[in-house]
C-alpha cells in the first residue's frame, strides 16, 4: 500500500477552458489502482468522469517522521451486507500507509469488508490527549512492559549437551 496524490481535471471545453483542478490523496498498492479510485471518488463528488477528464500528475507521498510511532484517526464508510455504515477508528503506526494498511486488515477480518467496499474519508494524526479508542490508549503507558515467559536459558556452546535425559527449566 502507498499513498498517492493524484491531480485531476475535466476536459478544457470551449465552455471552460480552464477547468478545476481536482487534487486527492488515494492509498492504493499502485498508480494504475491509484487512477482508479480517483475517478471512482471524483464521480461520486464532482460531476467530471474519467471519459470526460484527464489525470495531469500522480505522485507519491512519503512520510515525513517514518521512524516515530504515531496514532492515527480514521474515518471510513463501507458497505457491508446490510447497508451502507459510518465508521471512525483508531491505530498507531509509524506511518499513515501503515495505519491505513491495518484498518484494511481489521476492516477484512471483523466486518469481511472487501478492499472495494471501504472508503476512507479522511486519515489523521490524533495526539495522545485527544484518543478517543481504550485499546489504543491503554498502549500509552509509559511503564508499559512485554514481558517474555517461557524463555529457554541457553548455555555456553562448549557446555551444551547434545542429547539430555532431563527437559530444561524455562520458567526462572
Amino acid at each position: 500500500m502507498k499513498t498517492k496524490k493524484v491531480v485531476g481535471r475535466k476536459l478544457p471545453s470551449t465552455k471552460e477552458p480552464q477547468p478545476k483542478l481536482y487534487r486527492m490523496r488515494v492509498f492504493a498498492p499502485n498508480e494504475v489502482v491509484a487512477k482508479s479510485r480517483f475517478w471512482y471518488f471524483l464521480k461520486k463528488l464532482r460531476k467530471v468522469k474519467k471519459a470526460a477528464g484527464e489525470i495531469v500528475s500522480v505522485n507519491e507521498i512519503h512520510e515525513k517522521r517514518p521512524e516515530q510511532i504515531k496514532n492515527f484517526g480514521i474515518w471510513i464508510r463501507y458497505d457491508s451486507r446490510s447497508g451502507t455504515h459510518n465508521m471512525y477508528k483508531e491505530y498507531r503506526g509509524m506511518s499513515r500507509v501503515e495505519a491505513v494498511g491495518t484498518c484494511y486488515q481489521d476492516m477484512a477480518a471483523r466486518h469481511r469488508a472487501r478492499f472495494s467496499s471501504i472508503q476512507i474519508i479522511r486519515v489523521a494524526e490524533v495526539k495522545a490527549a485527544d484518543i478517543r479508542r481504550q485499546y489504543i490508549r491503554q498502549l500509552l503507558d509509559n511503564k508499559l512492559a512485554f514481558p517474555l515467559p517461557h524463555r529457554v536459558q541457553r548455555t555456553e556452546k562448549s557446555q551444551r549437551r547434545l542429547f539430555i535425559a532431563k527437559r530444561p527449566a524455562t520458567f526462572y
